[in-house]
């Protein structure tokens, strides 16, 4: 495995600070401390040290969605480019719509430079670091060692993995930079299969020392056995995929369940069976997470209409940034009695509740219906662009049960992965291995979300039940590109945005069918990025 760090000097000494901020409590951080504690002798080479670094990892992993670049967009940015989202204005409505992010010099690209490349090359950096220090530590206990390495681990193995399914043309290391190794060239990228041997490696180990029952918000072995279904069905490995998703599901020692209906899955702080890592972010909290405005992206401006005031039940504050498009709710609509469209994952229609401005006739609880969109392409609907910015159905998966329904800045738990996606995958892997009944697994979701239950399984139902269970996650993109090149493309060409039915945005340089190109299934390396490599080291195909 090559060695190198491309991100560690810039930020050496935040995370030593980082490292003990995150993990000493209110009243012990109050408590004076010599400055002299907090150095590299005391994080690598003690076992509360090492642990303060582990720590420290998950909340590097927050500051993507805690960043406040362009309105919050590290959360909101890969939910805007799929072919499920109608992305309207603001930043994120030009990157959802391929008009920035697609050269290695524009702006979009330096932005996800700093939110994806740059972070999750500093939190594989970080822990290999950790993991290197706590393996030659004498005094440590085996049992607390394997935690620590389990932990750091997963982590390194979920960064690359992210790098790996965004950018293709990654590189790895397993090695701590040293005084003398600190300025060495890389020039080439990784290999496929020392990207995925380090991957299942590190997986392996982590699944083998971590704990299913776990504090929440840590990572779990539930956790790992998820990523690493995933990065099996990268590889193509069908077996392995089957095995670690049903693991998760079946295994006597596995506390994950589905919760038993739609309505609860983002209620409350996302504490339940069905959740496997939750960033967290808690009101006056010491290291409790920043306010974000990642929910107010995906709700609509209801609240500009007399007649209604914002509340959380109906999405809270929000300006109409990223919206579920007409592909989207048509699956949702597939089955009348399906309970994701029904104020649990999405709002379709939002309700007068305050007497003030109410029209004549009307009353509250009644449904707001002054704005259509179009339905008829013949004979289009006057107030259709008032309807995408007041009317439109909502996400609330960003939704929480505490926020403030009259600010746009909310400090909520956000959902990273969570069991309807194993039982997805697994349905997958099954069908796509031939190794028993991809059913049960597939109708477990849809019969939650009370959907008629399906009798015949193939990869597009499979594709179209994610949509209608994870759409706006942020994984939906990577799906997308792990069924292939053709999948991709096709998706995004037919179903992005909302086309015709979208007029000031059909056909022209706003529509994001016509802005994808085909090399678009990688994203583009940030020049100053690739600046910092080899001169031979490539940049992704299309982008030169």
């Amino acid at each position: 495995m090559k060695t190198t760090y491309i991100y560690k000097k810039a930020i050496h000494s935040l995370f030593l600070v980082l490292a003990i901020f995150f993990t000493v409590s209110c009243e012990d951080f109050l408590e004076e401390q010599p400055t002299t504690l907090i150095d590299a002798d005391y994080v690598y080479t003690t076992e509360e040290g090492l642990k303060s670094g582990v720590v420290s990892l998950y909340k590097f992993y927050r500051d993507r969605y805690d960043q406040g670049t362009e309105d919050y967009m590290g959360g909101v940015v890969l939910p805007s480019r799929s072919d499920l989202a109608f992305s309207r204005s603001g930043y994120t409505g030009l990157m959802g719509r391929y008009e920035r992010g697609v050269s290695p010099v524009d702006l979009g690209s330096q932005f996800v430079s700093s939110l994806f490349w740059k972070r999750f090359y500093t939190i594989a950096n970080k822990a290999t670091d950790i993991i290197n220090a706590a393996e030659q530590l004498e005094d440590l206990e085996p049992e607390s060692r394997d935690k620590i390495i389990g932990e750091a681990k997963f982590f390194r193995a979920l960064s690359y993995f992210f790098l790996y399914r965004m950018y293709n043309n990654i590189y790895v290391s397993t090695k701590t930079v040293t005084v003398e190794t600190a300025f060495d060239v890389i020039q080439d990228k990784s290999s496929e299969e020392e990207i995925f041997a380090l991957l299942n490696s590190d997986l392996a180990f982590a699944i083998e020392h971590l704990d299913w029952n776990v504090t929440f918000g840590r990572v779990s072995k539930g956790t790992a056995k998820h990523i690493k279904a995933k990065v099996a069905l990268w590889e193509g490995n069908w077996t392995e995929a089957r095995n670690q998703a049903v693991s998760v599901i079946e295994d006597p020692n596995s506390p994950h369940s589905l919760v038993s209906n739609t309505a609860d899955v983002f209620k409350g702080d996302r504490n339940h069976s069905e959740q496997l890592f939750v960033i967290q972010s808690q009101d006056n909290l010491l290291g409790g997470g920043g306010v974000t405005m990642i929910n107010a992206n995906f709700v609509t401006q209801y609240f500009q209409i007399p007649g209604i005031n914002s509340e959380v039940s109906q999405g809270g504050r929000g300006f109409s940034r990223v919206l579920p498009n007409l592909y989207l709710q048509g699956l949702l609509a597939a089955d009348p009695n399906d309970t994701r469209d029904d104020n649990t994952y999405f709002r379709r229609y939002y309700f007068y509740n305050d007497v003030t401005g109410i029209p004549a006739g009307k009353q509250v609880g009644d449904t707001i219906d002054i704005y259509s969109p179009i339905t008829d392409l013949a004979s289009p609907s006057r107030t259709y662009t008032t309807f995408y910015q007041r009317l439109h159905p909502s996400t609330l998966k960003y939704t929480q049960d505490d926020d403030d329904p009259n600010s746009y800045l909310q400090r909520s738990n956000i959902m990273v992965y969570r069991l309807a996606e194993t039982y997805l995958l697994a349905a997958e892997a099954i069908l796509r291995s031939g190794s028993g009944d991809p059913l049960p697994y597939i109708n477990a979701v849809r019969t939650r979300a009370n959907a008629a239950p399906l009798t015949s399984v193939t990869l597009q139902d499979i594709l179209d039940e994610n949509a209608r269970e994870l759409a706006f996650e942020g994984e939906r993109w990577f799906t997308l590109k792990r069924f292939g090149a053709e999948t991709l493309n096709f998706q995004m060409r037919n179903y992005a945005g909302d086309g015709a039915f979208f007029p000031n945005n059909f056909g022209g340089s706003r529509d994001p069918r016509v802005n994808w190109q085909d090399f678009f299934i990688n994203w583009p390396i940030f020049q100053e990025d690739l600046d910092l490599f080899g001169p031979t080291y490539p940049q992704n195909i299309g982008y030169n």
